[in-house]
């Protein structure tokens, strides 16, 4: 069985950094990022819906430049499980908020840095402003997944976070981690 890939491999009018895609997507947080339709779906709701069934797989044949973006915040969203897990105690939903949005802005390394683990399936940016404006949409996109996360985790209700997500922090997509 196949792993499952990003529907936007194919739009059209996309500005890419390298080989990767920056998709528009909804966001409350100012950025770089083109602004989705509210109506539709956009990365960040794909990358949450596949994350689960995505994170069984160790292998993952990248199929287009969005699937090169999900990997990122699929593993993105795998280093933030491991990060509430390794709390001495249960966050609360703002605790979370508060790990996650810290995580998100923290320094990572991107495409083309010495220490960015996927390296040999990612183009490095052309020149510095490409890595710039890379670098601002990463942490746009990281903010606004940090954010729709916690409210996937603690939508039930009871304060703590659902177990059907937590279950998979220690499953590992690809074997890899972005090093968080």
């Amino acid at each position: 069985m196949p792993a499952y890939h990003s529907s936007f491999n194919e739009e059209p009018d996309v500005r890419f950094v390298g080989n990767l895609s920056l998709l528009p997507f909804k966001s409350k947080i100012r950025g770089p990022a083109p602004i989705a339709d509210p109506a539709s779906l956009d990365i960040i709701d794909e990358t949450l819906d596949l994350f689960r069934a995505n994170s069984l797989f160790r292998n993952f044949e990248i199929k287009g430049p969005a699937d090169r973006l999900l990997i990122i915040l699929i593993l993105f969203i795998s280093d933030c499980l491991s990060k509430i897990a390794s709390s001495p105690k249960v966050p609360t939903q703002i605790e979370a908020t508060k790990l996650l949005n810290t995580l998100a802005v923290d320094n990572f390394p991107i495409p083309g840095d010495a220490n960015f683990q996927l390296n040999a399936h990612y183009a490095t940016p052309s020149n510095r402003t490409e890595a710039d404006s890379l670098r601002q949409y990463l942490v746009q996109a990281r903010q606004e997944t940090a954010g729709r996360l916690v409210e996937k985790l603690y939508a039930d209700g009871t304060g703590k976070p659902s177990k059907w997500w937590m279950c998979f922090t220690k499953r590992r997509f690809m074997n890899r981690s972005l090093g968080n």
